[in-house]
């Protein structure tokens, strides 16, 4: 069974952010507690991939800001907002953990509110749940599947020349950054006919008959799925390859345990 192709309305964007490390004074230098901490950390840049569109990179050099404060990451934080405040879905590798909360925490810091509310999809933890790798790192997932690989950095030292003013190594952080979302866009549309819970298109859109991963109407009756209470019929997408269960068939009542 074919459908009509049509363009999904669901307004999808791959996020990640850099941030500065906590500043803090210890007795040493191996498995040691923190004393005080002297200045915590704040956002250095983000970038938001938005699928089927552009590819945002901001760092805080780009804003009037950055003259007077060099840590002040306000109007970073404050666009940020306003580009998450107009997306449905937000992916990201790791993105639950880390990227969301801090991004919250400094909405919070900042005194602005939640922007309207989205769904996440979190690469690492996809991979961690249908994959056996030896590595769930985003780079070493990237390498595995043959899409290629985070960019090279040099290390912590490059943290560093940016908190220090260093605007070539300004120009190496926002191409790193840029790159992660990038990077991560590719992995999720390799791992997104695994995901079970993947977000359905069909319900930003008003439709039925879609790829709920992909939105693709390219799709094929492929038998049916049974379970304990009944028998669905299951379709395979000829675009993203997934396999969306539709419609209950009807039949005589069944025992169940």
């Amino acid at each position: 069974m074919y459908y009509m192709r049509n363009k999904s309305k669901a307004r999808f964007g791959t996020v990640d952010i850099e941030t500065t490390p906590n500043e803090s004074y210890t007795w040493g230098i191996y498995e040691q507690d923190v004393i005080k901490v002297i200045r915590e950390w704040h956002m250095l840049s983000f970038s938001v991939k938005i699928k089927g569109g552009e590819t945002i990179v901001r760092g805080l050099p780009d804003y009037d800001l950055y003259k007077k404060d060099k840590r002040n990451d306000r109007e970073l934080v404050k666009e940020l907002w306003g580009i998450l405040d107009g997306l449905d879905i937000v992916c990201g590798h790791n993105i639950d953990k880390f990227d969301i909360r801090k991004i919250n925490a400094r909405f919070i810091y900042h005194g602005l509110t939640l922007p309207s509310p989205y769904k996440t999809i979190d690469t690492l933890k996809v991979a961690r749940k249908v994959l056996g790798l030896n590595s769930n790192k985003l780079t070493d997932i990237a390498q595995y599947l043959g899409i290629g690989q985070k960019v090279e950095t040099g290390g912590f030292k490059l943290w560093e020349q940016c908190m220090a003013g260093d605007m070539k190594a300004w120009a190496v952080m926002k191409k790193y950054n840029k790159y992660d979302v990038v990077l991560t866009e590719k992995v999720y549309l390799r791992l997104r006919p695994y995901m079970a819970s993947h977000p359905n298109e069909n319900l930003y859109n008003g439709t039925t008959f879609n790829c709920p991963f992909c939105f693709s109407s390219h799709i094929q009756k492929r038998g049916f799925h049974r379970t304990q209470v009944g028998v669905f019929q299951k379709y395979q997408c000829q675009d993203c390859l997934a396999w969306p269960v539709g419609e209950k068939i009807k039949q005589d009542k069944v025992m169940v345990k």
